[in-house]
């Protein structure tokens, strides 16, 4: 990355790797002693052990990025090594005039945002729910996980994607969906952002996939996103879980007065039975049995304050178990205002050194370090892609 191609990749910065590395190994680590932890680059590998779903999903990478790259002459590398040209690139061979004198480096481009998982693939009950992506760079991402879910034996599950509609579903090009903006409350309970990653017909094919199941009454909670700054871009930089009766908000855009609207929609026997307005997400979740209390990012006396914690991900927490979250040590107030609300404060190096157990707490938050991970425009619950989760007793 360069500060010329930087803002192609959706930065507004280059990070230290070195220093990202290590914080991304906290994440991991934490992540470890709590769960079993998937690779993207290995389930990869795995699956392009099978000739035929190499061969396809080649086609489908090379025809998605304008037909630049030779399937045939890709597949030619083994397994592990193709897995990697996929994800950090190909580099483009100046064996021609035009190649030349191109100013690209790589025939096909490395996925900088891939270490941000959430957006690309959702678990929504028994389904994965293909991300459908708002920019062209992250649209890779989605086929690679397609792929994953659909061919990787230790997953079993139905996939459903945004640019490949089911019979009876209308293709929409102006559909758009990403995993940060995409949060399950409950079983039948989604909380979803609008904004300027997902679309309003983003949300509607997920309303038209809820209606064609049938099941017991649905409830989707659609919250608008403003569109600046750019750490608005995911509800998740706004709003999280952190129990079954506590959640962090970023309160000027959650609960203070402004106009970006709260819709509920209620969908029941294969139809869309109401859709309202509520005053924010708080009192729609309560109508529907979920009360939450508000833990404020960046602490509520200081505005300024609010501003610069929320900018490096200080509402986006990911919760490992209720009452159990992760998140970045920098944002010092939001930290407190946890402390404040009976979250113990734990520090990852302690957890991954087994100094101390997170079973022992009944509400914690493990901090990892975020110097330079905060500054790509994410935190742990965006560098996390659950596909399997407990069931939680509300």
């Amino acid at each position: 990355m360069t500060p010329e191609n930087a803002e192609r990749a959706l930065y507004s910065d280059i990070l230290n790797l070195s220093i990202a590395s290590k914080e991304f190994a906290m994440l991991e680590g934490v992540l470890k002693s709590v769960t079993s932890v998937f690779y993207v680059k290995n389930l990869l590998t795995d699956i392009l052990a099978d000739e035929n779903v190499k061969i396809n999903l080649l086609k489908e990478i090379c025809r998605n990025e304008g037909n630049v790259c030779n399937p045939s002459k890709l597949s030619e590398n083994p397994a592990e090594q193709l897995a990697n040209l996929l994800i950090e690139g190909v580099v483009l061979e100046k064996n021609n005039l035009t190649n030349y004198l191109s100013n690209e480096r790589f025939l096909l481009r490395p996925l900088h945002n891939l270490f941000f998982t959430r957006d690309s693939a959702m678990g929504m009950n028994n389904h994965m729910l293909i991300g459908k992506m708002a920019n062209p760079v992250r649209e890779r991402e989605t086929i690679i996980m397609e792929a994953i879910f659909g061919n990787h034996p230790n997953f079993e599950t139905s996939i459903l994607n945004p640019a490949k509609p089911k019979h009876g579903i209308a293709s929409n090009t102006k559909s758009t969906l990403e995993g940060g903006d995409f949060q399950v409350a409950r079983e039948n309970v989604f909380v979803i952002g609008t904004g300027v990653r997902t679309s309003t017909q983003g949300i509607d094919y997920i309303i038209e996939n809820i209606k064609q199941l049938k099941k017991e009454t649905q409830h989707i909670i659609v919250q608008e996103l403003p569109s600046t700054p750019e750490s608005f871009i995911h509800l998740d930089m706004v709003f999280t879980f952190l129990n079954t009766d506590s959640c962090m908000i970023y309160e000027p855009v959650i609960t203070r007065m402004n106009r970006l609207r709260t819709i509920h929609i209620q969908i029941e026997n294969g139809k869309v039975s109401k859709i309202e307005e509520n005053p924010n997400i708080l009192v729609a979740l309560q109508k529907l049995g979920i009360d939450l209390k508000p833990v404020f990012c960046g602490s509520k006396t200081d505005s300024w304050i609010q501003e610069r914690e929320q900018w490096h991900s200080g509402a986006n927490f990911f919760a490992f178990a209720p009452g159990k979250v992760i998140g970045y040590e920098r944002n010092s107030h939001t930290i407190d205002e946890l402390s404040n609300n009976g979250f113990e404060v734990l520090k990852a190096s302690d957890v991954i050194e087994g100094k101390i157990s997170v079973h022992n707490y009944k509400k914690c938050v493990v901090l990892i370090a975020g110097s330079e991970l905060a500054r790509g425009g994410g935190g742990a619950r965006c560098m996390t892609m659950p596909v399997r989760r407990g069931e939680v007793i509300w």
